[in-house]
């Protein structure tokens, strides 16, 4: 199974296949070893019985704690630059830094999705990136909507949807199987299809709906919420695999990433349906 996130897709720490989950790992079921420096049975890609000569000496699994710490600091980075970005952006540079903000952080998702060794310091940028489209964002919905208090709103509602869903796959014990997973694949591809074929027809002044503050943007809104929160319950499910079968330290840099590009896309449709629900000034 992999994640529809396409940076717990690049590596084979979130990926288990026959035999070892990963290099140097225990087989399923057992508790990953910290003896990284052992060859082991590689059973991802590349075939089982593939040899592998173990992480560098001072290397170690990777831990929920990891995977905690690094997605507090991206999160943190991305509401630090979003705050500033509220409060310090020019009236006349609002549009360049959003524009920036947006292409950056697309530049820089695309970059770390395919890189097999996630850079901590892009992950560090494409967070102050976010950070800039959501602050010049956030404003603008809530000028629109007349009441800054719909951004706290917004901020909670994410929050307590992203508990939810972690606490439904845990005490429910959801099983990710692999028709989930392509079933999701499948829809989150779809839907950011559209959206690009939405962004071209826009740039010939063609307008759908699709972005706006209409029926048509709830619409799209919701289904991209709820897209978000399936796209959890699969890296949830990467993550915990991850750390069972012991992905290297450094692999929780990318965890993080995901999580991040994960939430950030929740809170954005769950802020634009609350503001289309309420309506503008």
């Amino acid at each position: 199974m992999q994640s529809s996130n396409p940076v717990l897709n690049r590596s084979s720490a979130f990926a288990p296949g026959q035999g070892q989950a990963y290099p140097g790992a225990a087989p399923y079921g057992q508790p990953g070893p910290y003896g990284y420096g052992q060859p082991g049975q590689y059973g991802g890609p590349g075939g089982p019985g593939q040899q592998y000569q173990g992480a560098p000496a001072d290397s170690r699994p990777m831990t929920l704690d990891d995977v905690i710490v690094k997605t507090s600091l991206t999160l943190g980075v991305v509401v630090l630059t979003a705050a500033l970005a509220w409060w310090w952006t020019p009236d006349n540079l609002v549009t360049p830094v959003f524009l920036a903000g947006a292409l950056l952080g697309f530049a820089m998702a695309m970059v770390l999705s395919f890189s097999r060794r996630v850079n901590p310091v892009l992950v560090m940028v494409y967070a102050a990136a976010e950070g800039a489209f959501l602050g010049i964002g956030s404003k603008f919905i809530a000028a629109w909507v007349g009441d800054s208090g719909i951004i706290v709103q917004a901020v909670l509602a994410t929050m307590v949807t992203a508990g939810l869903t972690l606490a439904t796959y845990k005490y429910f014990n959801i099983k990710v199987t692999p028709r989930f997973t392509r079933m999701v694949i499948v829809a989150t591809m779809g839907f950011a299809g559209v959206l690009l074929i939405n962004l071209v027809l826009s740039l010939f002044g063609v307008g759908t709906g699709i972005s706006g503050m209409g029926p048509m943007g709830l619409l799209f809104a919701a289904i991209g919420a709820g897209l978000a929160v399936f796209n959890l319950i699969l890296d949830f499910d990467m993550i915990e695999q991850g750390v069972r079968h012991g992905a290297p330290q450094n692999e929780a840099w990318r965890a993080a990433f995901g999580l991040t590009v994960t939430l950030v896309w929740l809170y954005w449709n769950l802020l634009r349906i609350l503001a289309i629900l309420r309506g503008g000034d």
